[in-house]
């Protein structure tokens, strides 16, 4: 493959991984905006609702625990829940804005805020496998593979690139 070519296909795959992390970004600021409005609702009255608009049997095993799962939920759980939810809204936001902007910085934070994450995700495919998790965590293992390799063809590049510098110093007359 052409370099040319190769760095085409780098580009494209950086910008997709860009347009990943932003639309995490927004999904995860709807998720905090939706904890804040339940703030000041009462939760049973909307779980009903979305009940009666899904027709889901409430007496089915599986939803009768998500119900009560969310019905437990306290206020202070749902504030924590939204400053959470923003906080690392920031940060996914962050990464994909600089990937977009080929900054270098982004590619190095992009791989520390991914990799930090993998061993929690192990931990919850450890105590509950499924598929979503599993996809989750070798898309971000990818990821954090792919900018590694990346950056450092970069910098071997740039080693390369660069003159050989002498070992003594000049010397002035």
């Amino acid at each position: 493959m052409s370099e040319a070519a190769q760095k085409e296909k780098g580009s494209a795959t950086l910008l997709a991984i860009a347009i990943f992390k932003l639309v995490k970004c927004v999904l995860l600021i709807l998720v905090g905006i939706g904890a804040i409005r339940m703030l000041h609702r009462d939760i049973g009255d909307v779980v009903e609702h979305w009940i009666n608009i899904l027709r889901v049997d409430p007496d089915n095993h599986l939803v009768h625990r998500i119900i009560s799962k969310i019905l437990a939920v306290t206020p202070g759980q749902l504030k924590a829940l939204s400053i959470g939810t923003f906080f690392y809204a920031a940060i996914l936001g962050t990464e994909g804005v600089g990937l977009l902007l080929r900054k270098h910085w982004a590619e190095y934070f992009t791989v520390i805020s991914t990799a930090v994450f993998i061993p929690l995700e192990i931990y919850e495919i450890a105590k509950h496998v499924s598929i979503a998790k599993i996809i989750v965590f070798l898309v971000n293992v990818a990821i954090v593979v792919y900018l590694i390799m990346r950056i450092r063809n970069r910098k071997r590049a740039e080693s390369q690139s660069e003159p050989p510098r002498s070992a003594e110093a000049p010397v002035e007359a």
